[in-house]
């Protein structure tokens, strides 16, 4: 495109199969630079408008509305720090999804092998050991995913190896995204398949995601670059 061209709300909005109000809105939301208004005050957008435009919906494919709002707007007002703290809370919790992945995959053989011979854990203790609260036990169990046995007297919910077991692999794909349906869903197959294939498929599924979302980052640091290069002066 021409550097002296300028641009309409619709032109931007085509690009990107958008309305030319949803272009309107993103400047008065702060996440694209004011538009010049002409002598008729018509909006009239420019080079950097475009590249902002591509750099904002890169970062939301990327990282999600929210801190692609926080990014744009920080580079806009010529204040990059917050935005690279942005960038790199989005990177730090990828990161952490591809840690739990990988344990997820280390797990997913000890859904076959018999649990070792273990006292039933109580509800608290369990808790204790996920980093989670006694209620998303019992979330979890009315979804199915986990069925602890009770005492006999205290009638307290009590964990055997196996549940235990359940418990770790339950969390670990939370981590990953899944509906509780669908965690109790891969369970209840593996279960009664007795192999870990529909675990093996969620774990393709999740990495695909995350691989997914690693290109996106990718593609919206270039975008974002594009932009800084154009920031006036």
């Amino acid at each position: 495109m021409p550097k002296s061209q300028t641009f309409r709300p619709i032109d931007l909005a085509r690009r990107h199969g958008l309305s030319a109000q949803a272009i309107r809105n993103y400047e008065n939301d702060g996440v694209i630079p004011p538009a010049r208004r002409t002598a008729s005050g018509y909006r009239a957008y420019g080079e950097r408008h475009v590249a902002a435009v591509d750099a904002f919906l890169a970062l939301v494919a990327a990282y999600g509305h929210g801190p692609a709002a926080v990014i744009m707007r920080a580079v806009l007002r010529g204040d990059p720090e917050p935005a690279f703290a942005a960038i790199d809370a989005g990177h730090a919790v990828l990161s952490r999804d591809r840690e739990a992945l990988a344990a997820v995959e280390a797990t997913a053989g000890l859904l076959t092998t018999p649990a070792r011979a273990a006292r039933p854990l109580p509800v608290g203790a369990l808790a204790h050991r996920l980093g989670v609260t006694p209620a998303t036990l019992r979330k979890w169990e009315q979804a199915g995913i986990l069925a602890p046995s009770r005492d006999r007297v205290s009638r307290q919910r009590l964990y055997s190896p196996d549940d235990v077991r359940d418990a770790d692999l339950a969390h670990l794909l939370r981590r990953g995204g899944h509906s509780l349906a669908h965690i109790a869903t891969v369970l209840r197959q593996v279960r009664a398949a007795g192999g870990p294939e529909p675990l093996a498929a969620s774990v393709g599924e999740w990495r695909a995601r995350l691989t997914a979302r690693g290109r996106a980052m990718l593609t919206a640091a270039a975008r974002l670059a594009e932009l800084l290069d154009r920031a006036p002066g």
